[in-house]
């Protein structure tokens, strides 16, 4: 659909939503504490016309808002991130992130009585932690959903690429306390046991694909030198390119710890510290869409992602429908850029560069959802990569 009627619809909305970015970067909150960012954004929804259900399946700073055009038509869903960072607030944009999707979902429900299908937006915490998104993804959140589009603030623009799918492993080593100088042979250490880990890893990692990452801490690892370690504590990050290949991999290390802990006569305890994250399986099609909308509002200058860096909770809402997560540049052209989780980057987000990337990726996100109601065709393409890409997991 044409950009002018969506850019004229933007205008009455503008000042409400650089309002709503300001708001939530003046009061920044980490993840699951967001709830002035919460009540903000569903008041904002409900204003115009969204039915919105807050503590969405039991988290309480989590919402779904819908606006139904009560005609047949795709589900669009805009995913919302409002979170912030210990120390430099909003360094990661959070607060703009979420307005966006917020906008896009607002900007499409003006047209969905004309053109029908539905508007969803997820406001999904704790990005930064413990990943919101997962929760969604395995509550059945996206059941009824045809497509998920967020965009990330950044220091240019960006098509959705790939990252790391991550396991969170937390080995718990229990051995004997003993006195380690007069009695050393009654006691059992659980330090050693957990050290074993760290050198099999180690030796693991000759073995395994050079894209994957295997970091982990000692988190307890005894109370006294003269005291044999009773417990320790070990919590590992397996991260591969793909969820698969993290299964296989996780299953290597895992052994790691169960040699560790026969050799030491220790016992074991394996749990994931953190919720699992899927790679980001990209919708090449999908993002096609958006960037003919990208290049319609004036951002031509997209860049392919060169490789995954680190791991996200989109990744999961990947693998259940149709996903793309790309990045928009909230800085003019030829002024100086600084990364994300800076408090520069926070700062950044109320500027008037970033005040214009709001208005043109809100625009293109909902022109790509207004492209996929009225093009059966065009979701039929974006639904058969999806299928083909998760077809092994539904076998």
């Amino acid at each position: 659909m044409e950009a002018k009627k969506f850019f004229d619809l933007y205008e009455p909305l503008k000042d409400e939503l650089e309002a709503l970015s300001k708001y939530i970067y003046e009061n920044p909150e980490l993840g699951n504490e967001e709830y002035k960012a919460c009540v903000a954004h569903t008041e904002l929804l409900k204003k115009h016309g969204f039915e919105v259900e807050v503590g969405y399946l039991g988290t309480p700073t989590a919402y779904r808002a819908e606006f139904d055009s009560g005609k047949p038509g795709a589900t669009i869903c805009y995913l919302a991130e409002y979170d912030a960072l210990p120390g430099v607030g909003h360094g990661c944009g959070h607060n703009h992130l979420g307005t966006v999707s917020a906008g896009a979902g607002i900007l499409l429900s003006k047209i969905v009585g004309e053109i029908g299908g539905k508007v969803v937006i997820g406001g999904t915490p704790a990005e930064e932690t413990c990943g919101g998104k997962v929760t969604f993804a395995n509550n059945g959140a996206f059941d009824d959903i045809d497509v998920a589009l967020i965009s990330h603030p950044y220091d240019k623009d960006e098509e959705s690429g790939t990252s790391l799918a991550l396991n969170p492993l937390e080995f718990t080593f229990t051995g004997k306390p003993s006195h380690a100088a007069a009695a050393p042979e009654k006691g059992i250490n659980a330090l050693d046991a957990c050290l074993a880990l760290f050198h099999s890893v180690n030796a693991l990692r000759e073995h395994v694909l050079s894209s994957t990452r295997i970091h982990g801490i000692i988190k307890e690892g005894g109370v006294a030198a003269n005291i044999v370690p009773e417990r320790a504590v070990a919590q590992f990050y397996v991260r591969t390119t793909k969820k698969l290949y993290n299964q296989e991999v996780t299953e290597k290390v895992i052994n790691c710890a169960k040699a560790g802990a026969l050799a030491a006569g220790a016992g074991l305890e394996i749990s994931q510290f953190e919720f699992p994250y899927d790679d980001l399986l990209t919708n090449q099609r999908l993002q096609k869409a958006l960037n003919k909308n990208l290049n319609e509002v004036g951002i031509t200058n997209i860049s392919v992602p060169k490789g995954p860096g680190g791991s996200t909770d989109v990744g999961n809402v990947s693998y259940v429908c149709p996903t793309i997560h790309n990045h928009y540049c909230i800085f003019a052209e030829g002024e100086q850029t600084y990364p994300t989780h800076t408090r520069e980057f926070a700062d950044a987000t109320l500027k008037a560069p970033a005040l214009e990337a709001m208005r043109k990726n809100v625009v293109a996100l909902a022109m790509t959802g207004a492209d996929i109601i009225c093009d059966p065709e065009l979701l039929a393409e974006i639904r058969a990569e999806f299928d083909k890409e998760t077809a092994v997991f539904r076998k």
